[in-house]
């Protein structure tokens, strides 16, 4: 692929949010746009992610950008031309405290203010969604049936070959090693593949956003978690068919639709590494959750462990904004591993913002600022 010297826009990260913001801004009437990917597509944060999505939160910010990106999921195959892998069959929150289930009532009824049809059900209820569910320990549980799951990497494809069509140029093994400013703009990026001159540049680059952030002279308070995830060989179908995931049990799991069951929690002691390694301590750990959740999984062989980057931010809500000291940089990182759920409308908002445009749901509290004002926005609903 010839090397362009020159580009309207370059966005750092060939992920879903760096794909999905590529493909918003050509969508736009962008013509000249550049991602930048220093593996291959998809081969970081997000194909290592649960892949989850839900509008199931405690604030307002994301419950709106949980039901928007839903309601984008459900679309997508239309809009992009291929299939997503979407898969609705319903979040199932469990709680095991009582503080834990007043927390998941009051979020519910935000979530009903906004047009989210959240409810509470019994444990009756609660096993036939999940035929497979034993918790007679929990005090109590809410769903929603338009939560789910998507394939990572059927979407970011999607989303990378419908900016192809509109234009947008990818190039893979391609590292960013600094980025060009000049006055406080931004000038370009340099890579070791060679320079390309911008005025604007888009950090998406997940686990490793704080580090291209400090190449432009940005600060962010960013800091990345390996966490771990498992798979299981294909059971029959209907043990698990919703996520399932509680806040106090520390855990998601839900099972694919070929029958696989997959699974992880926050991990202990939070390591802040970039190895992805793996521990028997997590697969001990997560096995003895699956039999006792699940327990016709008891004697089920686990195909593969691996584990993935959060990047997260002091109030684990993302930072999606442009640079105060550096104009024409912009971010879209700190998902807190929750970038892939977000990613339709997270990178239809920023594309609007590139522009000069204003985001038809306002983003203007994610600016990293609010770390510096102790404003933060704290999630109640994060595993």
């Amino acid at each position: 692929m010839t090397w362009k010297r020159t580009a309207d826009v370059v966005v750092v990260g060939g992920g879903v949010q760096g794909c999905s913001i590529a493909y918003n801004l050509a969508k736009l009437g962008v013509k000249d746009i550049v991602v930048l990917e220093k593996g291959s597509i998809c081969s970081g944060s997000t194909g290592r992610c649960g892949a989850g999505i839900r509008a199931q939160w405690g604030t307002e910010m994301n419950c709106r950008f949980g039901l928007a990106s839903v309601e984008k999921f459900e679309q997508l195959h239309e809009e992009l031309g291929m299939d997503c892998g979407l898969n609705q069959s319903g979040y199932l929150m469990v709680a095991y405290k009582e503080s834990e289930f007043q927390q998941l009532q009051k979020s519910m009824k935000l979530q009903n203010s906004l047009g989210i049809d959240t409810r509470i059900v019994s444990y009756a209820e609660a096993r036939e969604i999940c035929p497979g569910l034993s918790a007679a320990d929990a005090v109590g549980f809410t769903f929603h049936n338009r939560d789910g799951h998507a394939d990572p990497f059927l979407t970011t494809f999607a989303y990378m070959e419908a900016a192809k069509r509109l234009g947008v140029t990818f190039h893979r093994f391609t590292e960013v090693t600094d980025v060009k400013t000049v006055g406080g703009k931004i000038a370009g990026v340099v890579t070791t593949k060679g320079d390309i001159d911008a005025p604007v540049v888009v950090d998406a680059a997940g686990g490793y956003s704080q580090f291209i952030a400090k190449m432009a002279g940005v600060d962010i308070p960013n800091f990345s978690e390996r966490h771990e995830i498992l798979i299981t060989e294909p059971v029959e179908a209907g043990v698990c068919p919703p996520m399932l995931m509680s806040f106090s049990g520390n855990y998601y799991i839900q099972q694919r639709p070929h029958g696989s069951i997959i699974g992880g929690c926050s991990p202990e002691g939070h390591p802040q590494d970039y190895e992805m390694g793996t521990s028997w301590d997590f697969l001990e750990m997560m096995s003895r959750t699956f039999v006792k959740l699940l327990p016709r999984t008891k004697g089920v062989r686990v195909v593969r462990q691996w584990s993935g980057l959060y990047n997260i931010t002091p109030d684990k809500q993302p930072v999606l904004c442009e640079a105060d000291n550096v104009r024409g940089f912009f971010l879209s990182c700190g998902y807190s591993g929750h970038g892939f759920m977000f990613a339709p409308i997270s990178g239809e908002l920023l594309a609007q913002k590139i522009l000069g445009q204003d985001p038809w749901i306002a983003i203007d509290q994610l600016h990293y600022s609010r770390f510096e004002r102790g404003d933060l926005l704290i999630e109640p609903a994060v595993v």
